[in-house]
């Protein structure tokens, strides 16, 4: 029988506080987060249309909210969040036919998905 009192020795696995972070393991970690954020703000569309088939008066005060700078502002970031998160799945469909599977290229990628969705976002903006 094994000795139980014993401690076995066995090796750690990478922990956080040896590993230095990557652009790339960033941005896809961002689009996971981008995509709870979009799950949670897909309730305000569904509210607006929900208020205009029911009251004026309920209509109002999500359309209200909506246009003040604070709506603006999460209207910003969740265009920010579309744009971004639709960026890292093309990324991943990149990957996933096996293209641009290099560390330089990746984290170009990277980037470009922080630039890309910032630029698009921006131009929306001025757009709308």
């Amino acid at each position: 029988m094994a000795d139980s009192s014993k401690p076995i020795e066995r090796p750690l696995s990478p922990h956080l506080t040896i590993y230095r972070p990557q652009l790339t393991s960033g941005t896809s970690i961002l689009v996971r987060i981008t995509a709870i954020a979009l799950f949670v703000l897909a309730i305000l569309p569904v509210w607006w249309l929900a208020a205009a088939a029911t009251s004026h008066s309920s209509f109002a005060a999500i359309d209200g909210f909506l246009q003040s700078w604070f709506g603006s502002l999460v209207m910003f970031g969740a265009t920010w969040a579309i744009f971004y998160h639709m960026l890292g799945r093309l990324r991943h469909v990149i990957w996933d036919l096996g293209y641009c599977l290099d560390v330089e290229v990746s984290e170009k990628m990277g980037l470009g998905m922080l630039i890309g969705a910032t630029v698009l976002t921006v131009l929306v903006a001025i757009i709308l």
